[in-house]
């Protein structure tokens, strides 16, 4: 057979299939999604664009090649989250852990049940003062670490450590029905 002669046998044709995505151009068409994601918290656009370009910045080069589009929407709004929590953090004059530590502290609707009340009173009775201080400032009046650090003229990390120690000290205790 000679490079002029058609081959007997027929030739497959080739399909060139679309080049798929670049990460980068997955991420700037998920740029619209965080937008609107910024500005339902931020409720002002300027302040939304902004934290849009500072999420663009700071993620896009970070971006593995080759990602999946839900491993970069993920990274994305990751990324939103921290710059958000950096914006308002800045805004409000708290540190970012103060800031996840009152959105944290939402008070429950419903009053509590007679026994869950009884069954607390208890377990904090059987702490030491500083322990059940703690823990009454923080969960059951809501106090901020800054705010129970002041009433207990004491350092936020102190606060912090003693919280812990508390809660594992309550962890520990047994009620005898």
């Amino acid at each position: 057979m000679t490079p002029e002669e058609p081959a007997d046998e027929p030739q497959a044709e080739v399909v060139e299939l679309p080049a798929a995505p670049r990460t980068t151009d997955i991420a700037l068409d998920e740029l619209e999604l965080i937008y609107a994601f910024i500005y339902s918290r931020v409720g002002n656009r300027a302040d939304a664009e902004d934290l849009t370009q500072q999420v663009a910045l700071k993620a896009i080069p970070r971006l593995r090649q080759g990602s999946p589009p839900s491993a970069i929407r993920g990274y994305l709004f990751a990324t939103a989250r921290s710059v958000l929590g950096g914006f308002w953090s800045t805004r409000l004059g708290l540190s970012e852990a103060e800031l996840r530590e009152d959105l944290a502290m939402a008070m429950p609707a419903d009053p509590p049940s007679e026994e869950g009340v009884e069954i607390v009173q208890r377990v904090l009775g059987q702490l030491s003062d500083n322990y059940r201080r703690v823990l009454e400032l923080r969960f059951l009046h809501g106090y901020s670490l800054k705010e129970v650090a002041a009433e207990m003229n004491s350092t936020v990390g102190a606060i912090k450590v003693m919280q812990l120690r508390a809660l594992r000290a309550a962890a520990k205790v047994r009620l005898e029905e």
